[in-house]
Order: C-alpha cells, then structure tokens, then sequence
C-alpha cells in the first residue's frame, strides 16, 4: 500500500496497492525530487477510463517497472477530473510534443515542474513501433545522467511555448462565424450514418444543438436517430456511452459519462421540442431515468460514471450472446429480442441500425428481466465521486427537460456540501469530504444551472443566487487584460502556467459556458455591467474562434442569442400565471414580478423597479430589440413567435 491510500479519488485509490511508491500531486513529492535530484514522472487518467486500467495491469502492478520507477523517479498520480487544471497545463504540454493526446497522460518532468517529455499509453516493452514503458524509463534515466542539461533545456523550451500559446487576439462576433462554423459540421457531415467524420465518433451534443438553432436540424436529427438506434445507446437499460468506435454508431467505447448524458438530455429534448417526434422524446426520458438510477446520490448529487470495463472486460456488462437471451426470457421471445436487436454469431451488441421496428419500451417485462440478468451477472465500477460543473450541467439539464424537482434535490446538495466558509465553490465532493476550490467552469455552469431553475420556477432566489456567482467568476477568473477567463483563480495553486481554456470538446469549454451566462444575464437584468461583460467575452471567442469555429459551437451558441434580437417579457401579477410554463422555453427573457418578490427581483434587475404591480390580474409587458409594446392584460394580446435559447 503507497500514499495514495490516504486520498479521496476513486482513481488514485485504484492505485493505492500499486508496487510503484506513488505520491498525489502535493509539495512533498516536488520537494523529494530536489533533495534526490530525481525526476518526475507524472501519470494522469481517471477511474473509468479502459486504457488507464490497460497500462496499470501491464505497468504500474508489475514488479520490474516499479522496481525502476521507484529506484530513477519520483512518481505522481492525478486525477483528471479533480484536478483538470494540472491536467490542462500537461496536456498542452503532450499536444505541442505530439500534436495529440489522451489518456492515460505520462508526462516526465524536471523537479520545478516543466515537463521535457510527454506521451498518453505506453505497453510495458516496445512494440509494433510503439516505445515500451521499460525502454523509455532507461533512455530518460540515462540523459538524466550524461545528457541533463538537454532535458532542461527542453523542459525550458517546451514551458515557454506554452506561454506563448496563451496569448490570444481579439476578433467581431458576426454571422460569418456561424455559417463557417455550420459549413465545416456541413462539409464532415456523413450522410449515411450521421455523425462528422471518420470513426471513432463522438456524440458532442453541444454541436448538434448549436446546429438546430442555425436552422440545421435535419443534420442533427439524423445524427441523434442514429445514435438512439445505434450501440452506443445502452438499449437495455438507457444511457449513451462515451463513443463509437465504428462509424455506424453500434460498437462503443461502452463507459458512461454523466456529462455525456446530461447534456445528450439537452439535446434530444431539443429535438423534441423542435419536431415533436415522440422517439426524441423517448430518448430523452430513458437518458433521464438512466441518470437517475445508476448516478445519483441518496442525498441528491450526481456520480461521474460507470466503467467500460466488469471483470477485466471492455464492455462485458453490455453484450450478449443468443444464447444467454434465449435463456433468459425464453427460446420465443429470445429470437424475437435477437431478431430485433441484432444479436447473432457476430454481433453482441443490442442495437437498432437497420430497422424500421420501435424499440421495447424501458419498462416492458421483457427488457426489466435482461436488466437484472445482467447486473446479477457481472459488475460495473461507478466513480462515485461528484464534480460540481458536471452536476451543474444535469442541473441544467433536469431543468430543460421539465424535471425540477430532481434539478432542485442536486443544487440543494451543491449548497449544503461543496460551499465554503466564504461561499466559495469547491470542485469535488466524496466520501463526506469536499475538497479543490472551484474552477472557472464550477462557476460559469452552476450559474448557468441556477438561471434554468430560475426560468423553470420564477423563483427570484435562483436569479439572485446566479447574479451572485456570475460576480464571483468575474472577480475570480476574468483576464482584465488580455481577455476571457482563465481556468484557475487568481489565488489558486500556482502551477507553471495559468490555463486558459476555450476548445469546445467534449464538454463545452468554460469560456464558452462564461460566453452563454453573460449574454443571458446582460439580456434578462438590463444591467449594463453584464452587458459590458458579455460583449468583452464575444469578443473575446470571436477571437478564439476564427480559425476553427466549429470547435467552438457552445461559443457560437451564446454569439447565436448575442446577435439575434433580443425580446423581454415582464410579467406583473399577484400570482405566477399558467400560461408562463409554455413560454419557459420559447426564447423569451421573463422576469415574473410580484409584491412579495419586488425588492429582490429589483436588486438583480434594477430596471423592473418601476413596473406596476396591478391589484388585480396580470399585466404583460412584451419588449423587442429595444422596444416595447403596449401592456396587455390577456395573454392573447401578445402574439408571441417562439425560438430556442
């Protein structure tokens, strides 16, 4: 048993029987590198990804690559997602040395921190061309001896043009930039399978969202049918895995991610919403139920996901031969599952490609006994630690697809169990314990969580609580500077460079997350030091985004409401009126105002102060791209046209 025995992450607890004398990321590991003059090496994965665990059974448990590990190196492990900013300075490091990266990320590094080499899985010796982890373990050992002085260089070389690449210009948000970001998704689109690209492909439901609000929706619509019928969505018990590694969409990389499914929730019910197709519709509560019965907490909060991998096998939790379903409901309906699904000598994966056949729906008899079947048959790991921005993301989410009460349960956990003395966020939250202060995207997507409950319920404490937050972000974050937001806070742990993220991958990235929440805030209180705010970070993306705008599509989501015209919707009345609930997704910027909400609403929007409170009914107050309508005091009156935001 090493150090790591002692920390919280399911990740480096994966690791705490290793042979190799792992340290966390901490002052003490640095610190013995100087005193031994050793260097480091630094592996950084996380507890459900298949190929960590590849190279942890080859490597890092076997006696003779500890054995030098311990003797040449100090070794750190590091968990991705509790600590993304020591994963996004390396990563840049392993992108500039090999244009590429990934996980598992081994990065070798001086004693101060400056990396001179880096890769992602290494097998235990050299094969088919690939350096083994033994070979290169010696080659470092030996320049440390006779050649240090050109590892430092490196390492000097290396960090230097990681700062470089911090500098970033300026650009004009415009609709250019959305029809080039709509023409390249276009141009990779492919037609047969949906999707852009070759395999492996990725779900990247913030780029197919982005695409239905740019009038692309058949695209998109494509794209999200055939994952739904496809492997990658767990047919049997719900959910979507990471990604597909053929471009039919049938076999996945089978671990599920809760970001993943949180924002695929997003988009199929945006599907939904725009062609009222009830199989979008289908999909997205099956997403839901999948979220809410394998990832939630008894006390509301959200796990980060479940394994690829159940007794030592990619994916074996998933498939089936004809013959276990057969055994399990029955030679008849057995071949009618097989039929239906795809299951045959060659294939094991449940799927839909090729079918015109609805699927079984989730609580038929038939698919509850292949769900206990298969979870009395083997086992999967679930990271059951809770990330504030990815809960903030299936906040949103739950909040979207008219599920508050769940939404509610999780942002009431957020509050009780990962706020500090101050109300600072923290970012991870395990085994009773909260721990690494927040990042930028704890705060840019809590706030955005807290404005879709605020749309969802009027409750003037959500709107209040996001203004609040948003404050903290720019106080926290902002580059006053040079623009944007950094990943880290200007009091955090100081590493060799301050990341500052803006590639939208697979998750949106917190700048753009920063981007959509200032918009929304500059359009729904009136104030101008939001409007200040938002304009500087468009600028900001516009800059970022030029060169490749659709890697940016959360960026251009927020640009998308920033150049269309803006439209309010004050609502006076002594109570919330049953027509808001069919405007709460149309577009509209509401505020609804009461007498007993009046002071706070006010405080947050300062411009609702003079808005009459009638004595009795209520009164509309419907204003577009600068100008307002007449008060009506019928619904009916208004003739609202409705959009997406």
């Amino acid at each position: 048993m090493n150090r790591l025995a002692y920390e919280k992450s399911p990740y480096l607890l994966q690791h705490k029987d290793n042979p190799v004398d792992w340290y966390p990321w901490c002052a003490a590991a640095f610190a013995r590198a100087e005193s031994e003059d050793k260097p480091i090496l630094l592996s950084v994965g996380y507890s459900t990804c298949h190929w960590c665990h590849v190279m942890a059974q080859e490597s890092f448990d076997d006696a003779e690559v500890a054995k030098i590990l311990n003797k040449d190196y100090i070794c750190i492990k590091v968990d991705r997602e509790e600590r993304p900013d020591i994963d996004a300075v390396y990563m840049r490091a392993c992108q500039a040395i090999n244009g590429s990266g990934g996980w598992p990320m081994t990065v070798f590094m001086t004693p101060d921190q400056k990396p001179f080499f880096a890769g992602t899985y290494f097998p235990k010796h050299s094969r088919r061309g690939q350096i083994g982890l033994i070979e290169l373990l010696e080659q470092i050992s030996r320049l440390w001896e006779k050649r240090r002085r050109s590892l430092f260089d490196a390492g000097e070389q290396i960090t230097a043009a990681m700062i470089g690449m911090q500098h970033m210009e300026n650009g004009e948000p415009s609709e250019k930039l959305l029809q080039d970001a709509c023409e390249a998704l276009r141009g990779s689109f492919d037609p047969r399978w949906g999707g852009f690209g070759p395999a492996p492909k990725f779900p990247m439901p913030h780029n197919l969202i982005f695409l239905m609000r740019c009038g692309e929706t058949d695209l998109a619509c494509k794209t999200l049918t055939a994952m739904a019928r496809g492997g990658i969505f767990d047919q049997i018990g719900g959910g979507f895995s990471r990604y597909s590694t053929d471009e039919k969409w049938c076999r996945p990389h089978f671990e599920k991610m809760l970001y993943d499914n949180a924002l695929l929730l997003m988009a199929y019910t945006e599907a939904h919403a725009r062609t009222h197709n009830g199989f979008y519709a289908q999909i997205a509560e099956r997403t839901l139920k999948y979220i809410i019965r394998e990832l939630q907490s008894p006390d509301g909060g959200f796990y980060c996901g479940q394994d690829a991998d159940s007794e030592g096998v990619e994916g074996r939790y998933y498939t089936f031969t004809p013959e276990e379903i057969r055994s399990v409901l029955g030679d008849e309906e057995g071949k009618r599952f097989c039929r239906l699904y795809g299951i045959d000598a060659q294939n094991s994966i449940p799927n839909l490609i090729g079918s015109e056949s609805d699927p079984w729906p989730s609580d038929d008899a038939r698919i509850v006994r292949l769900c206990q079947y298969r979870k009395a048959r083997a086992r999967l790991h679930t990271d059951d630690k809770i990330l504030l921005s990815w809960n903030a993301w299936t906040i949103l989410a739950l909040a979207q697809s008219g599920h508050p009460d769940e939404a509610i349960k999780a942002q009431r956990f957020m509050e009780e169990n990962m706020t500090d003395r101050g109300n600072r966020l923290y970012l991870r939250f395990r085994d009773g314990e909260a721990a690494n202060i927040g990042q930028l995207d704890d705060y840019a997507v809590y706030a955005l969580a807290l404005l879709a409950l605020y749309r969802e319920t009027f409750n003037a404490e959500y709107l209040e609580q996001a203004v609040f937050r948003a404050e903290q972000m720019r106080d926290l974050f902002e580059d006053k500077d040079g623009g944007g937001y950094y990943l880290t806070a200007h009091d955090a742990q100081k590493l060799i460079s301050r990341p500052k993220e803006t590639y939208d991958g697979a998750i949106p990235s917190g700048n753009s997350a920063a981007a959509m929440l200032l918009e929304h805030l500059a359009q729904l209180t009136g104030d101008g030091k939001w409007r200040e705010a938002a304009d500087r970070q468009m600028r900001f993306m516009a800059g970022q985004a030029k060169s490749c705008p659709s890697g940016y599509c959360f960026a251009m989501l927020a640009m998308r409401k920033w150049l269309d015209p803006s439209r309010e919707l004050i609502v006076c009345g002594s109570e919330i009126p049953p027509e808001l609930k069919t405007l709460r997704r149309s577009g509209l910027n509401i505020l609804y105002k009461s007498a007993a909400n009046a002071p706070l609403l006010a405080k947050c929007a300062p411009f609702t102060a003079d808005y009459p409170i009638p004595a009795r009914g209520t009164v509309w107050y419907l204003c577009e791209n600068g100008v307002c309508r007449k008060p009506a005091s019928c619904f009916e009156e208004l003739e609202i046209g409705y959009t997406h935001s």
